[in-house]
């Protein structure tokens, strides 16, 4: 699967400045396996691979940023970067200063807790009384959601969604709230902790594009779905994320 990307960086490589194709620059937020995450000095995972896929279709190169998750949505508004592809999520906040594509992929937020935790499942978060302390990564959904439904005051926020799990397992959080895959990993990876059976919401990916930018908007809304409807992103989704038998 990552063919795609060692084709465009071999391309760069052997044309250079000469490169007959224009570049798309796409900014993420390389923190977030399986969508984008470091492998050695390259950024791989699902989103690096659907970009590629993209730009070998429309005919351009592409170079992959690496930035705060928060900084994104400013960056593609400004022109800093032509895209963004972060394991975004279409909300009518974001929707006031970017486009967004049509949906590529479906992400659920998830909830990590200690193993010994008194939260069980989502609804004793909504316990009257309550005062959990929420980690989330900020700007995220999980931000938004979180702060919407029980406030600021309890919501704590981190650069990355490890810097998040690092702070509830030193016990200064009661839970974190995070993509459902990255989350599994955070598991994984952490001794004593657990995600609880019920998730925190569903929501769709998609890419963002300035609002200006009507013409790319439908170059790569076109490219989606043809790598939809012949199996492209099904499968390099399969490939990061195996369905369970």
């Amino acid at each position: 699967m990552k063919k795609l990307i060692a084709l465009v960086t071999a391309i760069v490589m052997l044309l250079g400045t000469c490169a007959l194709a224009d570049t798309l620059t796409m900014g993420t937020n390389a923190a977030f396996p399986p969508y984008e995450f470091y492998e050695d000095e390259t950024i791989v995972g699902i989103d690096a691979e659907i970009a590629a896929a993209i730009c070998e279709k429309l005919g351009y190169d592409l170079e992959i940023l690496d930035m705060n998750f928060d900084g994104l949505i400013s960056a593609v508004a400004s022109g800093k970067i032509d895209f963004a592809m972060a394991g975004m999520t279409k909300t009518p906040e974001r929707e006031q200063n970017v486009n967004f594509t049509i949906t590529y992929a479906i992400g659920v937020q998830s909830i990590i807790v200690p193993e010994n935790s008194p939260i069980t499942c989502l609804d004793d978060l909504y316990v009257e009384g309550a005062s959990y302390k929420i980690g989330v990564q900020q700007g995220t959904t999980g931000d938004i959601y979180c702060s919407d439904d029980f406030g600021a005051d309890a919501v704590s926020q981190f650069l990355t969604g490890a810097d998040a799990v690092a702070a509830l397992v030193a016990g200064k959080l009661d839970c974190v709230v995070i993509d459902n895959n990255p989350a599994k990993a955070f598991v994984e990876a952490n001794e004593g902790l657990k995600l609880l059976d019920t998730d925190y919401s569903e929501e769709e990916y998609a890419i963002a594009i300035a609002l200006e930018n009507t013409e790319l908007l439908e170059k790569i809304n076109a490219a989606l779905e043809e790598l939809i409807e012949d199996g492209t992103i099904a499968e390099i989704i399969a490939y990061y994320i195996p369905v369970e038998e």
